[in-house]
């Protein structure tokens, strides 16, 4: 494509996306194509689901009076033919094609060269765009490009309209409630439902006016009756999650506290107010003044800030407006959405009452969802298409499971939820009865089950549900929840906690893992593909004083204990781990040397995320003590998926047969080389896919606390001779569907139907 026409594409995509509306960005684009391409005729058909048929939606010199009036059945005329085909149809003399279809009220019949374009929208037309001439003439390939192109942009407004109701000739008033399911990406497990609540600011400092002050005096005191009422209700939040939250999670209560000292924004409120404008627009323009100076910093964590400073604004207005007298009211099943819901705005709701959250922004690893998970509330998160403020009191039912949100749900499956809610709900009273049992095999092999931790409330569950040692804890977590770098001081005391609960069980530390979806807020990597770029040990190892500060912590921590050991992330070759270990000794000397005491070299292993390890295992194993497999990472290595991208993420599965096959490898090669190799990622805790890592030979399988109780039942009463078998049946099969059909079939059948995820179980219509 030449430059000209990318400045072309650029131009009018711009157009199209400043447009109002779907109706006006398809006009927009039928103008702009015909005048780029020189066409006579330019149309976009949309296709109309419920009645099968591609309406005329609009047309740059067809008959403006058939536009929203012509439609064709699907496999009706040629626009059928490439909604069918799903490809281009490309025709000198479009009349002499036996599909060809002539419309009298389109007026279309003096034209004769035709080139038509399906609109694609994750695999799934959405509708046709067509170029006419009266010439006789096949379109090149750059015209044929450079509608495709064109077509791929509005495939994503076209979803957009559908979802927010916006294609609104395709349906009667009457069916504005009709069922609609929005994909997004899973952040905490679980399933809810009930009604949403729209979570939005509590006041509007952008719709507050300039006003003069009548009396200053009582400005003033206005202003500091509601910093004082601020101040309270931030320390009211802080202690309200004393018991759900370690401190450093609660940290940015702490911030709120210094930007409302008396020196910081109170003052320069005071100052506009003297200066003679009202409170309430003295908040606002100060408010203004800091997120214009913030947006502009090119320092990622500064411009982070901008939400915080508003944040405190909308507090401060909405005690000036008497707002906190108008509380939201939540009902029990509350499901709040939103476009983003801060930390401290999502403890400050009343949380026995909501049954889960949705937003439309965020990441899988965000602040607020690790502190969702915590708390146990089910969470989704990138649900994009979502349109939040149509949706206040609508019925949801949200399954955090697979990602998946049901608006206004047809009654069939609003019963089977409830149905899976049973289900689980009696699976977790049934399940408690397993927390002090050990994990047998009915014909006598004993399993090794560690939990995965991150946040404390992992460590108390891990306890409380048998785990034997802690098979990754994930360090970033402390590191993600403060403003800056901790210190090693203030890491040894959180590794301190960590080891000591599990005093006599090995307790395997990664090092820094961040990058990728894992960003710190003082810190953020932004890279155009940050899963293949700076990352865990690329990052460490490019920073050998943070890379020491940590080891250094946790081998202080590890004094008396003795269970310490250490897992390198994002390995990629040996001279990376020859430069870890080199670090890590010399920081265990300076620390004997520091401490006057001798400390027991922690074992070291490397996690198998990145496939390159796969062919340099033997090497590997002579410098390391351990393997562990990060199966979430090297899954989507394999498959070249990010799994946290809604448009590709139905290609990551589990249940690939290239990534069976590949663990199994790993652990033959783990054994022949006479270490241990461990598995720490989603497979290991769920139940179908645990069953062929216990028959493949693994010596700990380790997964979050919430998932223990299951996979302690589930092989409890799987033989493991039943467990080799399917394992063997499995690796000569090569569909992911029908491995992972095949391994529930076995479940159910050996009456352990609860343990395959509910979500599977669904009606289809």
């Amino acid at each position: 494509m030449s430059a000209m026409q990318l400045e072309t594409l650029r131009r009018i995509v711009q157009e199209v996306d400043a447009a109002a509306s779907l109706h006006e960005a398809l006009e927009v684009m039928v103008e702009q194509v015909a005048e780029a391409m020189g066409s006579e005729v330019c149309s976009v058909y949309l296709l109309d689901e419920r009645n099968q048929r591609y309406v005329l939606m609009a047309s740059k010199g067809l008959n403006i009076e058939s536009v929203g009036v012509v439609s064709l059945a699907t496999g009706e005329g040629l626009v059928g033919l490439v909604g069918q085909r799903e490809e281009i149809v490309n025709l000198e003399d479009a009349a002499s094609h036996p599909r060809f279809r002539y419309l009298p009220e389109t007026g279309e019949e003096l034209y004769k060269s035709f080139l038509g374009v399906p609109i694609m929208y994750r695999r799934k037309v959405m509708g046709v765009m067509v170029v006419q001439n009266r010439e006789r003439r096949a379109y090149t390939e750059a015209a044929e490009s450079f509608l495709v192109t064109l077509c791929a942009q509005l495939s994503g407004a076209i979803a957009h309209a559908h979802a927010v109701g916006q294609v609104d000739v395709f349906r009667k008033p009457s069916l504005a409630k009709s069922s609609k399911t929005f994909q997004g990406v899973p952040g905490a497990g679980g399933v809810a439902i009930g009604r949403a609540v729209v979570f939005y600011p509590p006041a509007d400092l952008d719709a507050v006016p300039d006003r003069q002050a009548d009396d200053i005096t009582e400005e003033l005191e206005l202003v500091k009756q509601a910093i004082i009422a601020v101040r309270q209700d931030i320390r009211e939040l802080d202690a309200k999650m004393q018991e759900s939250l370690m401190a450093e999670e609660r940290a940015l209560f702490s911030v709120y506290l210094r930007m409302l000292d008396d020196n910081a924004l109170p003052a320069e409120i005071n100052a506009l107010i003297r200066g003679g404008n009202w409170a309430q627009g003295a908040v606002r323009k100060v408010i203004e003044s800091h997120t214009a100076h913030f947006a502009q910093m090119e320092d990622e964590y500064l411009r982070e800030r901008v939400s915080d400073i508003r944040d405190l604004g909308r507090r401060i207005l909405a005690r000036l407006q008497t707002a906190d007298d108008q509380h939201r009211e939540f009902n029990e099943d509350s499901i709040l959405i939103g476009e983003e819901i801060t930390t401290a705005a999502l403890v400050e709701m009343p949380l026995n009452h909501i049954a889960a959250i949705v937003t439309t922004e965020g990441a899988a690893n965000s602040h607020m969802v690790i502190v969702a998970r915590a708390l146990g509330i089910p969470t989704v998160v990138g649900v994009t298409e979502l349109p939040v403020t149509a949706l206040d009191d609508a019925e949801m039912i949200v399954d955090a499971h697979q990602g998946r949100i049901f608006v206004h749900p047809i009654r069939r499956l609003r019963q089977r939820y409830k149905e899976i809610q049973k289900e689980e709900q009696q699976a977790a009273k049934d399940l408690k009865s397993y927390e002090n049992r050990e994990t047998i095999t009915p014909d006598g092999h004993p399993v090794t089950l560690y939990v995965n931790t991150g946040l404390m409330i992992d460590v108390v569950r891990g306890v409380q549900r048998g785990a034997q040692g802690v098979g990754l804890y994930r360090s970033e977590i402390p590191f993600m929840l403060r403003e800056r770098f901790p210190g090693e001081e203030e890491q040894r005391i959180i590794y301190r906690q960590q080891l000591s609960h599990f005093a006599n069980k090995p307790v395997v530390m990664r090092t820094l893992d961040i990058g990728a979806d894992k960003d710190l807020p003082y810190f953020s990597i932004k890279e155009e593909n940050s899963a293949l770029g700076w990352r865990g040990i690329r990052f460490t190892l490019d920073h050998p004083e943070i890379f020491s500060s940590q080891i250094r912590a946790m081998l202080k921590a590890s004094i008396g204990l003795n269970n310490l050991h250490i897992l390198l992330p994002m390995v990629t070759s040996v001279t990376e781990v020859e430069e870890a270990l080199y670090l890590l000794y010399r920081s265990l000397a300076e620390v004997q040397e520091e401490e006057q005491v001798k400390i027991a070299v922690p074992k070291v292993g490397v996690m198998i995320e990145v496939p390159s390890i796969l062919l340099q295992m033997r090497d590997l194993a002579e410098l390391v003590d351990f393997f562990s497999v990060g199966s979430n990472d090297l899954t989507q290595y394999l498959l070249a998926v990010d799994r946290n991208n809604p448009r590709v993420a139905g290609l990551y599965s589990s249940y690939h047969p290239a990534v069976l096959r590949a663990l199994n490898f790993l652990v033959r090669e783990a054994h022949h080389l006479n270490k241990p190799i461990s598995i720490c990622g989603e497979m290991a805790g769920e139940p179908t896919t645990a069953i062929l890592m216990m028959a493949m030979g693994f010596n700990v399988l380790s997964m979050s606390s919430s998932n223990i109780l299951r996979i302690r039942k589930t092989l409890s009463h799987v033989p493991l001779a039943d467990a080799k078998s399917l394992l063997h049946e499995v690796l000569k099969m090569d569909s992911a569907p029908v491995i992972k059909s095949w391994l529930e079939h076995y479940l159910i059948k050996q009456g352990l139907g609860d343990m395959v995820k509910s979500s599977l179980a669904l009606p289809t219509g």
